[in-house]
């Protein structure tokens, strides 16, 4: 596989980048390794962090997505983005106990991926943990997607893509429902969402146009069968690349309250408190990358408020 390097200006973080709650298909190469692996438009792509502001990435193909892989990971990455303008200038002043905590998770880069990926490992990711999320995945990729294998320091790794919105569309809610923890509602409803994409009645590309107001965006999303607000703005978050969207779970309730005093985070979620809730942090944090601050704030209050250190 051929090496690329990518050198920036910006903080990077990789491993928080990778394993932060919006990606579950990178895994380390080996336990413990700083080599992490997944693949990406059905090429292997290995990756570590080589410096502060240095990212070498191997790739099975020179081409991913329409790219070389150096350009294609400058993106994915969002390094185009100026993490120092995710947070309004007075952030400091406002809230210098949040404040404190930033300089050590600004690296954590919300990730640019692919929109069906996104959309069916989101719809994966609904009330259960991290590991079986990771699970789940993994069993649908090595039951509908292709064999890749690789030789990464002289052992042979054996990787799954993901499987194409065709394949799972003409999946049975049985079959899949096997890897899906058994949740066939849930098989169910993934092959649902995977017909409406295959058979062209919804177009992930048509949804990424700048344009489109988040209220359109998400009533298509949510037009899905198992796809709730939260799921949604998850999926334009991190599969259809809007920095504008802000999904609200329990974790960013919890830091919502605590370190910013809207109270409407003690009411019942429905789904007027949830857009008001969605309007507050927008207030807050600045409307045009909301939901990349809140990732970095997601990220941030799971380690030093909960402690929780697994993804």
């Amino acid at each position: 596989m051929k090496e690329y390097l990518i050198q920036t200006e910006k903080n990077i973080n990789l491993k928080d980048s990778l394993f932060s709650g919006q990606s579950f298909r990178w895994e380390p190469v080996f336990k413990g390794s700083s080599l992490y692996m997944t693949m990406i438009d059905n090429s292997i792509v290995v990756t570590n962090q080589i410096s502060s502001n240095l990212i070498s990435v191997h790739s099975s193909s020179q081409i991913l997505h329409g790219d070389s892989p150096d350009i294609f990971f400058y993106r994915y990455l969002s390094l185009d983005i100026d993490e120092r303008k995710c947070f309004p200038d007075n952030f400091e002043q406002l809230y210098p106990d949040i404040f404190r905590y930033l300089p050590d998770y600004m690296g954590v880069r919300v990730l640019r991926q692919d929109a069906f990926e996104t959309l069916i490992t989101f719809m994966c990711a609904q009330a259960i943990g991290m590991n079986i999320i990771r699970r789940q995945i993994r069993n649908i990729c090595r039951k509908f997607g292709n064999e890749h294998d690789a030789v990464i320091k002289g052992t042979r790794i054996r990787l799954y893509s993901f499987p194409s919105p065709e394949t799972l569309a003409a999946a049975t809610p049985h079959d899949l429902g096997l890897c899906t923890n058994n949740n066939c509602q849930r098989a169910s409803n993934i092959v649902s969402a995977a017909q409406r994409i295959a058979e062209d009645k919804l177009s992930l590309e048509a949804l990424k146009n700048e344009n489109l107001h988040l209220d359109t965006l998400r009533d298509q999303l949510s037009a899905l069968r198992g796809i709730g607000p939260k799921i949604a703005d998850c999926i334009m978050l991190f599969g259809l690349h809007r920095h504008d969207a802000f999904p609200v779970d329990t974790h960013v309730r919890q830091f919502l309250g605590k370190w910013f005093g809207i109270e409407t985070t003690q009411q019942s979620l429905t789904r007027k408190t949830y857009l008001e809730l969605q309007k507050r942090a927008s207030e807050v944090l600045g409307k045009k990358l909301a939901g990349y601050a809140g990732h970095i704030l997601f990220h941030c209050w799971r380690n030093e408020v909960r402690h929780m250190k697994t993804f």
